[in-house]
């Protein structure tokens, strides 16, 4: 796709643009910009944070200067200066840091999103994943009912088939509660923007007890406590990939399984599994690769690849307002 072009959501996720608002935090950046004018066609309310307005830039799309967001808006100002604060008290960061935060993009986009300024945000096309994070955790938080940030991808194949993909961008090597709560997550993620019921597949080299190790138990004692906390989902595990894919080989190596042969999420043992199986899937297989998608936070705040093209940074947006809806009540929670 050549850059600046965008199609329509592989989703069809466009209504949720209307009247919402969205910052994008790399608003420097012409990825981020032709963006933002394709999510000003749909109705929404893109606000680029940079301190020069590009030329040839539509009307529709607003551009603010980080480094003075805060005059205009007292409760952003208030919300920098409780996170400057903090950082200060528990010793997270000095005043450098803290006057660094207040000139930095990133950190004042997500803190819009917290002080009611704008609906969502979208950030990480020219900053690392591990800083998007970071600023999310420091700024917004966890959601009172998550203990937990992880991520999701959703898979989108050329044959136009989803499935999403977790964690590939955060926890390391989660416990057996982080995996479980990682698979919770995903499923409701997949759900809320595919309108399909989630088949979870908790991942492994083993299926169903074919192999014996401490990872493996891992796994298994994820899946039953999925089963515990969210006995409707339909969750299986410990599957093999190809078990939890191909219905012939789910129905030989774990017959009479809900989810192995028809999963649709896959939850992967460590990062290392996930993110290279998405990176795999999308260079071999083709797939469109969306996300990471933050899951847990109390605000939506959606991450971008570094690698990621104009149509991605589009897509991210509006799911992020997909969120926002969600969010703020307008659009019910659809879990799986």
């Amino acid at each position: 796709m050549r850059q600046g072009t965008v199609e329509a959501s592989i989703l069809g996720l466009e209504s949720a643009a209307l009247g919402r608002s969205i910052a994008l935090a790399d608003g420097a950046d012409e990825r981020s910009q032709r963006a933002a004018e394709s999510l000003a066609e749909l109705g929404a309310f893109p606000v680029l944070a940079t301190s020069q307005r590009p030329r040839n830039l539509s009307a529709g799309v607003q551009t603010v200067d980080p480094t003075t967001w805060a005059i205009q808006h007292p409760d952003l100002a208030a919300v920098l200066t409780e996170v400057g604060e903090r950082m200060l008290t528990r010793g997270t960061g000095d005043q450098l840091a803290v006057n660094a935060m207040l000139l930095d993009p990133l950190a004042v986009s997500i803190a819009a999103v917290r002080a009611g300024v704008t609906d969502g945000c979208v950030a990480g096309a020219t900053r690392a994943s591990a800083e998007v994070a970071r600023w999310a955790l420091r700024i917004v938080g966890l959601a009172p009912s998550a203990r937990l940030l992880s991520s999701s991808f959703l898979m989108i194949l050329p044959d136009k088939r989803i499935f999403a993909y977790g964690d590939c961008a955060v926890v390391p090597e989660p416990n057996a509660e982080q995996l479980a709560e990682i698979a919770i997550a995903t499923a409701d993620t997949f759900s809320s923007l595919t309108h399909s019921p989630a088949h979870v597949a908790l991942l492994s080299f083993s299926t169903k007890g074919s192999a014996e190790h401490e990872s493996i138990s891992v796994v298994r004692e994820a899946a039953e406590l999925v089963r515990v906390l969210r006995p409707e989902l339909m969750v299986d595990g410990e599957l093999q990939f190809d078990a939890a894919l191909v219905p012939e080989v789910g129905e030989t190596k774990a017959a009479g399984s809900t989810v192995a042969g028809r999963a649709n999420v896959f939850i992967f043992p460590n990062l290392a599994a996930g993110n290279i199986a998405y990176k795999i899937t999308e260079r071999l297989g083709g797939a469109h690769a969306l996300g990471p998608l933050l899951q847990g936070l109390a605000a939506p705040i959606n991450d971008l690849s570094r690698g990621c093209n104009t149509q991605d940074v589009f897509d991210i947006a509006l799911v992020t307002l997909v969120q926002a809806a969600i969010y703020s009540g307008t659009m019910p929670v659809e879990r799986a």
